[in-house]
């Protein structure tokens, strides 16, 4: 049977993660302007849009489909993170699908959403699993990895994308894994130096 990860140092960090999309998606019609990963404007210095985009969302769809990914994530990871670690990985993952996007993806002009943060998060997960010996971790990880290379070939699903009102950001969720895979090598090798 499944435990859910209910301790606060568990559901601290995804419910404030929820809480700031959440109120982001109210005040959308102020803010969107402003926060969304513009390509134009980030060269022009508004460097704060490589983390707010990640918050913010098309359509309630959108909000929905990011919000219950987040939680799937946090069914069955969230007892590898405190809420402080949690943080810290989603705000790694955030900047690092959007810096990969903004280096890497030059076509993709404009991008909201968490799922390129999730899917880094779900990597480091994965990761996570592995280090603790769960044969489910390297099935997540070949999983993932698997959805990135189709997408890579075959595009965003079509129904998604009619759905959120928007282009499957792709890009984003390469660079989203690329972020949580190079988390775990980073912190692999910090515990190895340790």
């Amino acid at each position: 049977m499944l435990r859910l990860p209910t301790a606060p140092r568990h559901v601290i960090g995804p419910l404030l993660v929820l809480l700031v999309s959440a109120i982001l998606f109210l005040l959308q019609p102020w803010l969107h302007d402003s926060l969304a990963f513009y390509r134009p404007a980030v060269n022009q210095g508004e460097w704060w849009r490589l983390l707010s985009a990640n918050f913010l969302h098309t359509n309630f769809y959108h909000l929905i489909l990011n919000a219950a990914g987040l939680i799937l994530l946090w069914a069955l990871h969230g007892d590898h993170f405190g809420w402080r670690q949690y943080l810290l990985v989603m705000l790694v993952c955030c900047i690092g699908s959007t810096l990969g996007v903004w280096w890497f993806a030059p076509e993709l002009v404009w991008y909201v959403g968490l799922s390129g943060a999730l899917h880094g998060v779900f990597v480091v997960g994965a990761g996570i699993d592995i280090r603790k010996g769960m044969l489910s971790g390297w099935l997540l990880l070949a999983g993932v990895l698997v959805k990135i290379v189709y997408e890579s070939v075959f595009g965003g699903n079509p129904e998604v994308a009619a759905m959120i009102n928007a282009k499957v950001a792709t890009q984003a969720h390469l660079y989203g894994v690329a972020t949580g895979l190079l988390w775990l090598a980073v912190t692999t090798g910090y515990r190895k130096i340790r």
